[in-house]
């Protein structure tokens, strides 16, 4: 009977901590996801953002497309595709802020290697009382990105 009870403690315990992980919109979780690499170096990707309005959301969805390719790589969508980051080194973001905070502004250099060409059937949204969140196909222009990066002196060839 006290081996029910604590596999019944146990499963509750378990139920708790997974219903708790971090969460977008809602109850959903969302991952920037590859769809495929181009013969120029770029990859599609499905990426999302949150934001007060549809443009303030693609737009974060732009900004955390690069993101994750040059900080955790994509990992979600075709196994063909580039997973590694472009920037290997630990902390990068944290050990070049004033440079990445530059990049990222509104209007940044991030945007010369986000491409909107290759949308491919328009956007998804999930809606939220004071929020929205969008997701759009894009193309990121890696080979030029790590050009910029090796020009900058962030990367080394």
């Amino acid at each position: 009977m006290k081996t029910l009870t604590y596999l019944r403690l146990l499963t509750g315990a378990i139920f708790l901590l997974v219903s708790c992980s971090p969460k977008i919109a809602g109850n959903y979780s969302f991952k920037t996801e590859c769809y495929g690499i181009e013969l120029d170096g770029s990859q599609t990707v499905k990426a999302w953002g949150n934001g007060k309005n549809r443009q303030d959301a693609q737009e974060q969805a732009k900004k955390n497309a690069v993101r994750d390719v040059l900080f955790k790589g994509i990992t979600e969508g075709r196994q063909d595709c580039e997973k590694r980051p472009l920037v290997p080194e630990v902390n990068a973001q944290m050990k070049y802020e004033s440079y990445f905070n530059k990049f990222f502004t509104d209007g940044g250099d991030y945007q010369k290697f986000v491409s909107l060409k290759d949308q491919r059937g328009g956007s998804d949204k999930m809606g939220a009382r004071e929020s929205v969140t969008y997701g759009i196909v894009l193309r990121i222009l890696r080979a030029d990105l790590k050009q910029k990066l090796i020009t900058d002196g962030i990367l080394t060839k």
